[in-house]
C-alpha cells in the first residue's frame, strides 16, 4: 500500500487577507457599484488635491506670485512658519522652544519603544516637562520670558504632556478608590469623576481662568498654571473609568492567585493588576490621548497661543497673501493628522504584538 502526499502550496497571511478584501469589494452587484462609484469620488478628490497643492499652487515668490496662480501659497509658508510654529516667542530665542520641542519629540519617540518600559521613563516623563518649562521661561539664563508669550507648537506638546502624564498619577488612584471597598472612600472617588466628566471642558478651562484667580485674589496665579492644573483633573477623571474597566476585565482568579503567592494589595496592584489592566485598554488610552490633543485649541480662548491661534494669526493678512487662509489651515491638520495617525497606528502594532499576532 502506497501513501502518496501531495503538497498544496501555502498562500501567504497578507496575500489571503488582500484576496478577502478583492473578494468582497465585488462579493455582489450593488457592491461592486458602490466601488467604483467610491472609487471615481476618491479620484476625483486626489486630482483636486494635486492640483491645489502641486500643479496650480505658487512655490516661489511673493504676495505677486500667490495671485497669479490658483492654488496653495506655498511661500507664504516658507515666509511665516516662526509665527506659525512658535507663535510670538522672541525670535532671537528661538533656540530654547526648538530644544524643548526637540526634548519632547524624543521622550515620546523613546515611549514608543517597548525595550525603553520601565522607570528611567517615567522620570523621564516627569522631568522633561519640568526642564521645557524651565527653558521656555529662561530659568538658566539671563533673559525671562513669562508665559504669555509661549506659543505654537510646544506650547500645544507641553500642554498635551504635562495634562496626560499627570493625570495618570490622579488616574490610577482614583480608579483604585472607586473599586474600594471603604464607603466614604469609594462615594468622594465618584463625586469627583462624575464632578468633573459631567462639564464640558469650556467649562473646566473658564473656571480655571477666571473663577480659581477670584477665589484666591491674595495670590498672583499663573494662567499656565491653572490651565494646567484644570486640565489633569479634567483628563485624570476619564482616565480613571478606563482604568477601573480595564481592572473589571480581569477574572477575579488573578487577584486570589497572587494573594495564594503571599503578595500585598499594592504588589498585586503594581506586578500583576495594572500591567495587564493597562494592555487590556490600550485603544481607548490612545483614544483619549488623541482627544486630549486635538482639544488643546481650545486653550485660545482663554487667552493662550498654541499651534492652531498661531496659525490663525499669521493667517490673519489674507488681503496681502492670497489663498494664504485655506494654505495655512491646511498645514496645521497636516500636522495634527500626521501625529493622531502616527499614534493610531503605533496602537494597532502595540495590540498585534501583546496578542503575538504577525503583522498585517
Amino acid at each position: 500500500m502506497t501513501l502518496s502526499l501531495s503538497a498544496t502550496p501555502l498562500t501567504p497571511p497578507r496575500a489571503r487577507a488582500w484576496r478577502r478584501k478583492a473578494t468582497a469589494i465585488v462579493s455582489s452587484p450593488a457592491n461592486a457599484v458602490v466601488s467604483l462609484i467610491v472609487a471615481a469620488l476618491l479620484a476625483l478628490g486626489l486630482w483636486w488635491f494635486l492640483r491645489w497643492s502641486i500643479l496650480d499652487a505658487a512655490w516661489t515668490g511673493g504676495p505677486e506670485a500667490c495671485k497669479a496662480r490658483a492654488g496653495a501659497c506655498w511661500p507664504f509658508v516658507w515666509t511665516n512658519w516662526r509665527l506659525m510654529a512658535f507663535g510670538v516667542y522672541p525670535q532671537e530665542l528661538l533656540w530654547r522652544p526648538i530644544l524643548g520641542l526637540a526634548l519632547m519629540a524624543g521622550v515620546v519617540v523613546f515611549s514608543m519603544i517597548p525595550r525603553f518600559w520601565g522607570w528611567p521613563l517615567i522620570a523621564a516623563w516627569a522631568a522633561t516637562p519640568a526642564a521645557v518649562c524651565a527653558l521656555l521661561a529662561g530659568v538658566f539664563a539671563m533673559r525671562r520670558v513669562p508665559t504669555n508669550d509661549w506659543g505654537g507648537l510646544p506650547l500645544t506638546l507641553l500642554v498635551w504632556m504635562i495634562a496626560f502624564a499627570g493625570a495618570f498619577v490622579i488616574a490610577v488612584p482614583l480608579a483604585l478608590a472607586r473599586r474600594s471597598t471603604m464607603g466614604g472612600l469609594r462615594v468622594a472617588s465618584v463625586v469627583v469623576i462624575e464632578l468633573v466628566r459631567g462639564a464640558p471642558m469650556l467649562v473646566v478651562l473658564y473656571v480655571s481662568r477666571f473663577i480659581v484667580p477670584m477665589m484666591a485674589p491674595a495670590f498672583d496665579v499663573d494662567l499656565f498654571v491653572s490651565v494646567e492644573a484644570a486640565l489633569i483633573l479634567f483628563v485624570a477623571s476619564y482616565l480613571a473609568e478606563i482604568v477601573r474597566a480595564g481592572l473589571q476585565s480581569l477574572p477575579a482568579g488573578q487577584m486570589e492567585a497572587a494573594q495564594a503567592l503571599g503578595l500585598g494589595y499594592w504588589r498585586t496592584m503594581r506586578l500583576v493588576l495594572l500591567p495587564q489592566a493597562l494592555r487590556a485598554v490600550i485603544p481607548a488610552l490612545v483614544n483619549l490621548g488623541v482627544g486630549v490633543l486635538l482639544s488643546t485649541p481650545l486653550v485660545a480662548v482663554i487667552g493662550m497661543t498654541d499651534f492652531l491661534s498661531a496659525v490663525r494669526e499669521a493667517a490673519s493678512h489674507e488681503q496681502e497673501w492670497p489663498a494664504c487662509y485655506t494654505t495655512a489651515y491646511f498645514v496645521a491638520g497636516a500636522v495634527f493628522f500626521s501625529a493622531c495617525f502616527a499614534v493610531s497606528r503605533y496602537s494597532r502594532w502595540l495590540e498585534r504584538r501583546g496578542a503575538g499576532a504577525p503583522r498585517a
